[in-house]
Formats: C-alpha cells, sequence, structure tokens
C-alpha cells in the first residue's frame, strides 16, 4: 500500500504547486504585463482618476441630459454581472410586449416632440444583459433631447458620438457602437463651463 502512497502523495504535491501555484501566477504575470488594462476589469476613470465603471460593462443612465443604453435584463438591480443572461422572453410573450411598450413611453417621455422610429436596441436588452454599447442610430435618436437640455448644437453632438463610436471587432464582427459610458463621460466634459459647445 505504502508503494502507491508515496507516488501518489508527491503527484498530488507536483500537480498542486504546479496548477495551483505557478500556472496562475504565469497567466497573472503574463496578463498583467502584455494587456494590464484588460485584466485589471477595463476600468473606466473620470478625471480625478477614480474609477466609475468598466466598458464592458454597461450602466444605467435615466436623466434626460445622458444617451440612455440599452435596458438590462438582470433585473431587479441593472447591469448586474451576477446575473448575466438574456430575458428568455419570445417575440410572442405578453410580459416582452408591455416591457417595450414601456420603454418606449419612457423615450417618447423624455422627448415628446421627436417622431422618428426608436431604434431596437433602446427597446430591448442584449443577450447577456449587460451590454455597455448602442447602436450609432440609438445614439442619434437621442440626440435632439440631449442637445435642447444641455443648450448644445447637435453637431457638436454628432462630433462626440463620432469620437466614441467604435468599429466592428477585428473589422469583420458586428456593428459600429457606440460606449454609452464613455460617450456620456465625454458629454459631460463638453458642457463644462468655457468648453466649446457649438
Amino acid at each position: 500500500m505504502s508503494t502507491y502512497l508515496k507516488p501518489a502523495a508527491m503527484l498530488l504535491l507536483l500537480l498542486t504547486l504546479v496548477t495551483g501555484a505557478a500556472y496562475p501566477a504565469l497567466v497573472t504575470i503574463i496578463a498583467q504585463t502584455v494587456f494590464p488594462d484588460q485584466a485589471n476589469g477595463s476600468l473606466v476613470k473620470n478625471d480625478k482618476g477614480q474609477p466609475i465603471g468598466s466598458e464592458l460593462i454597461g450602466q444605467t443612465f435615466s436623466e434626460p441630459k445622458y444617451f440612455w443604453s440599452r435596458p438590462s435584463a438582470t433585473g431587479p438591480y441593472s447591469y448586474n454581472a451576477a446575473a448575466s443572461a438574456g430575458s428568455n422572453l419570445g417575440p410572442t410573450n405578453p410580459a416582452l410586449t408591455e416591457a417595450v411598450s414601456a420603454r418606449i413611453q419612457a423615450l417618447k417621455d423624455a422627448d415628446p416632440g421627436n417622431t422618428a422610429p426608436v431604434p431596437v436596441d433602446l427597446v430591448t436588452a442584449s443577450g447577456s444583459g449587460l451590454d455597455p454599447h448602442i447602436s450609432i442610430a440609438a445614439a442619434e435618436y437621442q440626440i435632439k433631447r440631449i442637445a435642447k437640455i444641455r443648450k448644445i448644437g447637435e453637431g457638436k453632438l454628432r462630433e462626440l458620438v463620432d469620437a466614441h463610436t467604435e468599429g466592428r471587432q477585428w473589422l469583420v464582427f458586428g456593428e459600429p457602437r457606440v460606449n454609452v459610458l464613455k460617450l456620456n463621460l465625454a458629454l459631460d466634459q463638453a458642457s463644462l463651463p468655457g468648453a466649446d459647445k457649438h
């Protein structure tokens, strides 16, 4: 019996050191050296250097002076990464119809004069429920409302949207999109006294 115990114990110790200590340490060192931003959560910081979110996880913006994000399906706490999931509601489900109708109404209440069609990503959640991006059409839909509230020219807002538009991933996957948190941070900077608002 002892003939088998000693090699088994040695193998257990060796594998524990390799897979439990050496490998994680190596991966951490490589990640921190080569991809430090991504390895630390792709954090977005304010002008004081304080982290205020991640560019990978959306946040709720409900004030009309901000660009609104895509809805989150991770309720009751929006953009809860621990509850990442789609709504799993089919197109004929009355709960989905009610949710979309309520979101459309909220958008119309915030901007009663806007008669443009509401982009679908402003009223439906993404597959993960955490999407930090909106389409360019969704950003464009909100420009008039924000320009009116902030007294900023629509042209200036379009420049901000263009500056924060990300292209297709690896030039192939997805569509051009806008990170809402980064865009809203730039919007606050553009609204400061002395900033060019035209």
